[in-house]
């Protein structure tokens, strides 16, 4: 059987979704403890201190195999992605309906590979406008339907890899001008 294909996601992803597993496993104990001390309390069929703590440990769990799903099924490795061409994990810059004044930004990728720069938005592949992106070479025009069933035209001005490096210099140099 031939491997599944990993999703992009940015290292900044990455380590924030490691410092998240790893505080849900260490705080396993606090949880089972939780749940010991509520036990000792009595009839566990009147308990919602007990039932509170269960509840957050199953919560706890299923999102401990969530974020280890993710990782499994992840890399930050750019080798594939090619400059110019849409991919997941490319920044691209587009315009629509042949408005090149109306343009924007954005990284195309899951949730997950989202980066911690505010400013860029991230469309999923999966969208309409993702979809209709990927796979599009510099100065390619596609068609999609909106959301609002509107017939949009998306015209791909460049592609580049995420850079997380290029990224946080240019909010730095933001921040700095900003002041």
């Amino acid at each position: 059987m031939a491997e599944a294909q990993k999703t992009y996601i940015t290292p900044e992803s990455k380590a924030a979704l490691e410092r998240e597993l790893k505080a849900l496993i260490d705080n396993r104990p606090v949880i089972a403890a939780e749940i010991n001390e509520r036990r000792e309390e009595g009839d566990l069929k009147e308990n919602a201190g007990y039932d509170a703590a269960r509840d957050q440990q199953a919560q706890e769990e299923s999102r401990i195999r969530e974020i280890e799903e993710m990782l499994k099924n992840s890399t930050t490795e750019r080798t594939a992605l090619k400059e110019g061409e849409a991919q997941v994990g490319s920044v691209v810059h587009v315009y629509y309906n042949g408005d090149e004044d109306d343009k924007e930004t954005f990284l195309i990728g899951t949730r997950a590979t989202a980066s911690d720069n505010p400013d860029l938005e991230t469309y999923s592949e999966l969208s309409p406008l993702g979809a209709a992106v990927l796979g599009a070479t510099e100065g390619e025009t596609r068609e999609y339907t909106a959301p609002n069933g509107a017939s949009v035209s998306v015209t791909l001005v460049s592609a580049e890899p995420y850079d997380s490096a290029k990224a946080a210099a240019l909010r730095a140099k933001r921040l700095e001008e900003s002041k």
